[in-house]
């Protein structure tokens, strides 16, 4: 067996030279793990949160409205100062999660951070025990702290399920703890090796695989992944059961109705409305995943179709290598023709090593775009292998840096954008980026293929992350009634894999075990609703723009702009949408259908 080598960023690609792949230049947080700027920040947080308690805990009722903005703006600093540490550390952990010195570097700073701020635990609770008069009337004496408004009503929303001064401060040291049953997860995960044809690869390696042109490879790849994952299965189940009965434990001593109900209030999304996006979702499945299924067995001519075919290219797709610089250039030049100011705004990005992008040994799996702090900058991370749809992967975390660079100015407290809105310029920057592709289509079969490889991406945005937010449901619910198996969560995540994608399937043995790697379900459970909920409001979006384009960049760049600063009701009205009408959700799902139905049209 040959180990290919570390940091060999093109090693991975099986051999392809995919250009120059740029990497993290982390020197805009900090230029060293010991440069003496992180124990001079350390230093001062410190010092900082022990005088932000003795300021104000118990006071908070007693200020006026300067006082209380002066109080905001130090608070804000702290929440800075702590996130550009973090960031750092994060950051450099996820270039090489097997590397011990970078796991003891992030795991004492978080340990650091943690006791340093637990002087300021008061804040939310002495926050949530003022009278809404009280604050209604110094927001009314105070514009600038008026601003603020949006982030009071989010902490103000846990205010039905606070514990105790004490209770509160005893689980934020406790915070640590069950972040390390993640740092398992994620260390499991990255020193997982899959043998195929005497090669070892990594997990993202692996399940690149899936994507071959070769139906072999994606059949070895498949029971590889399956053999691996069952090997491996008690530590994952170890980790969901201690995570699921933590979660468990807190949810009823905050005496939170439902396991979604913490996600729903974080999200700021009503749980109605995410009711009514799963239950449109679920009563598609059978127009959108299954109907296109049964598309896909004809072209590939299968009797009836196997896991690894569902991510299959199609017959007549031939295999293309997209070399980095033309994966750049595709999607700046759809940024660019949407609106010039979003090409520039991504620029950085390529240029200043905001950007970490090959696949290497130890190197965190997935994609994603870290905002860090406001007044640094977003850093994307990928795991190029020059596929068509790492293309889209660029695309859509592209936009996400957009996002975060075009909120910043809101300042720390309210930039961040709940993961509902979250996705809405990532998913958005995809479609930017399909559109022009399918414009630039030459033949019918390149459209054709386009259109494929789209309905694709959407259904394993709208129907796949909707069947994983039922699993995860399931999960947490059956937790409830005591510690589960393997098998029992095998079970379950069975039970909504058949449904999900049709009876065109058949489910090779093993593949119950492939809940296993899904990230979120152990770093943040439910989020995987906000991927189907930031697909169907792009397209809602994207046919107001087709609909009538004047003016719409405008009011798209408003709503960026935004953060996190206004309710989804308010960031949708200029548009003349609304996510809490049932009706929203078939307006993008019909999205969808259109493209099913060109595709159905084209064979007949």
């Amino acid at each position: 067996m040959t180990v290919r080598p570390v940091f060999d960023a093109n090693a991975t690609a099986g051999g392809k030279d995919l250009g120059k792949l740029p990497e993290w230049d982390l020197t805009d947080l900090y230029s060293a793990p010991d440069a003496p700027e992180i124990k001079r920040d350390l230093d001062w947080l410190e010092q900082a949160c022990a005088s932000f308690a003795a300021d104000y805990e118990g006071k908070l009722a007693t200020l006026d409205a300067a006082g209380f903005l002066n109080c905001v703006l130090r608070n804000e600093k702290i929440d800075t100062t702590a996130g550009r540490l973090m960031s750092y550390a994060g950051l450099r952990y996820y270039q090489l999660t097997t590397d011990a010195e970078r796991a003891k570097f992030l795991s004492d700073l978080q340990e650091k951070v943690v006791n340093y701020s637990t002087p300021l635990v008061f804040f939310t609770l002495e926050l949530n025990r003022l009278d809404d008069g009280h604050l209604d009337t110094l927001f009314a004496g105070n514009d600038d702290l008026a601003r603020y408004k949006p982030v009071f009503d989010r902490i103000r929303a846990m205010k039905p399920y606070q514990l105790s001064d004490e209770l509160e401060k005893f689980l934020h040291d406790l915070g640590v703890v069950g972040d390390a049953w993640e740092r398992l997860f994620d260390e499991t995960i990255a020193s997982l090796e899959f043998e195929i044809d005497g090669d070892a690869l990594n997990i993202e390696s692996t399940l690149n695989l899936l994507t071959e042109q070769d139906r072999s490879k994606r059949e070895a790849a498949s029971r590889e992944l399956a053999r691996v994952f069952s090997e491996n299965i008690k530590i994952f189940a170890r980790v969901h059961n201690t995570q699921a009965k933590e979660k468990e434990i807190l949810d009823r001593w905050r005496g939170m109705p439902t396991a979604q109900t913490g996600r729903h209030l974080s999200n700021h999304v009503e749980p109605e409305v995410v009711e009514a996006l799963r239950n449109a979702v679920v009563a598609a499945y059978p127009r959108l995943s299954h109907r296109y299924y049964e598309l896909k067995r004809k072209w590939l001519g299968l009797d009836v179709m196997q896991v690894w075919d569902r991510n299959a290219p199609l017959p007549m797709e031939e295999t293309r290598t997209v070399g980095w610089d033309d994966a750049r250039d595709t999607v700046m030049n759809a940024y660019a023709g949407f609106d010039p100011r979003m090409a520039e705004i991504a620029q950085p990005f390529f240029d200043k090593g905001w950007i970490d992008a090959g696949v290497k040994p130890g190197k965190a799996p997935g994609a994603f775009a870290h905002p860090t702090v406001t007044d640094v900058h977003p850093y994307v991370m990928l795991n190029y292998l020059g596929k068509p749809r790492d293309v889209m992967t660029l695309a859509h975390e592209l936009g996400h840096g957009v996002h975060q660079v075009l909120a910043a100015g809101q300042g720390e407290m309210l930039s961040s954008t709940p993961l509902t809105l979250a996705e809405t310029a990532s998913v958005f920057g995809e479609m930017l980026t399909f559109r022009r592709m399918l414009d630039n289509a030459k033949t019918d079969q390149e459209r054709k293929i386009l259109l494929a490889g789209k309905v694709e991406d959407m259904i394993n945005t709208v129907v796949r992350q909707i069947a994983f937010y039922d699993f995860e449901c399931k999960l947490h619910e059956a937790r409830r009634g005591g510690e589960l198996t393997p098998d029992d969560i095998n079970a379950l995540w069975m039970s909504v894999q058949a449904e999900s994608l049709g009876e065109g399937f058949e489910f090779m043995e093993g593949y119950e075990t492939f809940w296993a790697y899904i990230p979120h379900f152990v770093h943040s459970p439910f989020y995987v609703y906000a991927y189907a909920f930031g697909d169907g409001l792009v397209n809602a979006l994207y046919a107001v723009y087709e609909e009538n384009p004047e003016g719409f960049q405008e009011k798209y760049f408003d709503m960026l702009k935004a953060g996190g600063s206004k309710h989804h009701k308010e960031l949708l009205e200029p548009f003349g949408l609304d996510a809490s009408d049932p009706a929203f959700w078939d307006k993008g799902l019909s999205m969808i259908e259109g493209f099913i139905d060109e595709l159905e049209a084209m064979e007949g």
